[in-house]
């Protein structure tokens, strides 16, 4: 059994991660199931990229914006399922000092790039059905590579503030981790920095602004797209343009559900084995659904 060790500041050289099974059998039945999870996430996604890449009629600002949310669930579901299926399988716990500030740094820059890709994409849909004689000049390729490089910038620039803050605390209440990767809530409860803490904390709500303000886009863009879809007055162009949307409209509840579950549950109902499937529905499984859902 690996001791957890009490370090102060900078001293500390691995993490300790949330085991999901005491038991031998149990830690190599969750090897296999997140095996299977992950090559059926590389298998989905990048069948998209590939066809996407490879078929010029799916050049498109939407099969391209698409395909950006592919390479987005890769990176992410590949930051974190396989240290923890490795762990399983060599039936250990820890993970190098850089190895969690690395994995800390890319989730956070995924899944900030993923809230602003999906509200580039509603806006997509937005222009596509509200403004169809529009949409070459206000959502051409350009413009649309243009956003994309955006929103992976945005990503990556807001992991860097998150990292940098996150990792310059002192962290003195030991070295395991409540969770069965590294992020940034886990880390913040080892800190004993009052001043750090509440810095980090700052820039985390900051965050969070940034993504409802990106949930209430998206709410409003989707309204107005419902109301210009009831207005066709034939049923297939109805049932056309709704059929554009409910893919992105299911990955976009996914995402959001999950990660209310993960994170805004009353404390009455939590536990660590929910918190640990909490986990699992927000990290793992929205990679792995979208490629079926597209």
């Amino acid at each position: 059994v690996q001791r957890e060790q009490i370090f102060n500041g900078s001293s500390m050289n691995e993490f300790l991660l949330l085991v999901f099974a005491d038991t031998r059998e149990l830690q190599l039945l969750h090897f296999w199931l997140f095996l299977g999870i992950y090559l059926a996430a590389l298998l989905g996604n990048g069948l998209i990229i590939t066809a996407v890449a490879c078929d010029h009629r799916l050049h498109t600002p939407m099969y391209f914006l698409l395909l950006n949310l592919s390479l987005i669930d890769l990176g992410c579901i590949s930051t974190i399922l396989p240290k923890t299926m490795a762990n399983s399988l060599w039936n250990t716990r820890a993970i190098p000092y850089l190895g969690c500030a690395a994995q800390v740094f890319l989730f956070a820059a995924l899944i900030s790039a993923e809230i602003y890709l999906l509200t580039v994409m509603a806006y997509d849909r937005y222009v596509a059905i509200c403004k169809p004689l529009h949409y070459g000049t206000l959502l051409g390729i350009k413009a649309c590579v243009h956003m994309a490089a955006a929103a992976w910038g945005s990503g990556f620039l807001s992991a860097v503030l998150h990292t940098t803050n996150t990792f310059s605390l002192t962290l003195c209440h030991g070295n395991a981790v409540d969770q069965f990767f590294c992020e940034i809530p886990q880390i913040l409860k080892l800190s004993c920095s009052d001043s750090g803490y509440l810095r980090v904390v700052g820039l985390l709500v900051v965050g969070v602004c940034l993504a409802f303000g990106c949930f209430v886009f998206i709410v409003v863009s989707y309204m107005q797209i419902f109301r210009a879809v009831l207005r066709i007055p034939s049923q297939q162009g109805r049932h056309k343009a709704f059929s554009t949307c409910l893919p992105h409209l299911v990955v976009i509840s996914l995402f959001i559900s999950t990660a209310m579950f993960a994170y805004l549950k009353p404390p009455s109902i939590s536990s660590p084995s929910l918190d640990l499937a909490g986990s699992v529905l927000y990290s793992v499984v929205p990679p792995a659904v979208n490629p079926l859902i597209y």
